[in-house]
């Protein structure tokens, strides 16, 4: 009996750390994929948001973004219209400020910006920590093998509440996103490239260049995302202060 219970808790032990290396397996691949989207020690991009509808440029936007580990700090460039207005988003906070108002309004990553693009769009993912994944078959995407996973959000702050993400075994970037609802009804797809690189721990990784989102049931309506001119340096912390953000 007793060499039974010690081959049965053995058996146990050895399945709990498989499971523990699987899981840290993923984190890391996810880790390595929110690298890719701004996920470094200071790091600064321009991001043109451009609206079609019907095969019509409806709007165009320019943000220049500064981003601190998955601090973000966003400054609109054009049109004139929105120039001078600014987010800000902290330890999953957000914050929108325009030129005369008394002070920043508190707002959600999942509030529109631009078409199907959220002001969470333009900030840095934290798909490691901020969702609880599920490992799905793997899948080609344009010929590349993919991991796949099924990411449901931890908590009501994040700009999605649940994602179907493809990660390319071979680059470590996320190629593919499709968004869903709470109760599980896809609204938007995802495309993602990159052209652009950034030196990472002293190696050079492909970083985001651009979004392409289609909304599910208007599929005419697609929203650009193109991020350029990416440069890593050094962000003092007043970028990020809530305190000096309207000045």
């Amino acid at each position: 009996m007793n060499k039974l219970y010690i081959s049965i808790m053995s058996v146990a032990s050895l399945l709990l750390v498989t499971e523990v290396h699987a899981t840290q397996s993923i984190h890391d691949i996810l880790k390595r994929a929110d690298e890719s989207r701004g996920n470094v020690v200071g790091i600064s991009w321009e991001v043109v948001i451009e609206s079609v509808e019907a095969q019509r440029t409806t709007d165009t936007m320019v943000y220049n973004i500064k981003a601190r580990g998955f601090d973000i700090s966003g400054l609109s460039l054009e049109p004139p219209k929105y120039k001078g207005n600014k987010v800000l988003m902290t330890n999953n906070n957000m914050w929108f400020y325009k030129p005369g108002l008394s002070k920043p309004i508190p707002i959600a990553q999942r509030q529109k910006l631009l078409g199907n693009a959220a002001y969470g769009d333009i900030a840095s993912t934290n798909y490691a920590e901020d969702y609880e994944p599920t490992v799905l078959p793997d899948e080609a995407v344009e010929g590349e093998d993919c991991h796949v996973f099924d990411l449901k959000s931890k908590n009501d702050k994040t700009t999605y509440d649940r994602i179907k993400y493809w990660v390319s075994k071979k680059r470590l970037v996320g190629v593919k996103a499709d968004y869903y609802t709470v109760s599980g009804k896809k609204f938007k797809t995802a495309d993602m490239e990159f052209k652009n690189t950034v030196k990472v721990d002293g190696k050079t990784r492909p970083f985001i260049s651009k979004i392409t989102m289609h909304d599910t049931l208007l599929n005419e309506n697609i929203t650009y995302m193109n991020m350029n001119k990416p440069r890593l340096e050094a962000l003092p912390d007043y970028i990020f202060n809530l305190n000096l953000f309207m000045k």
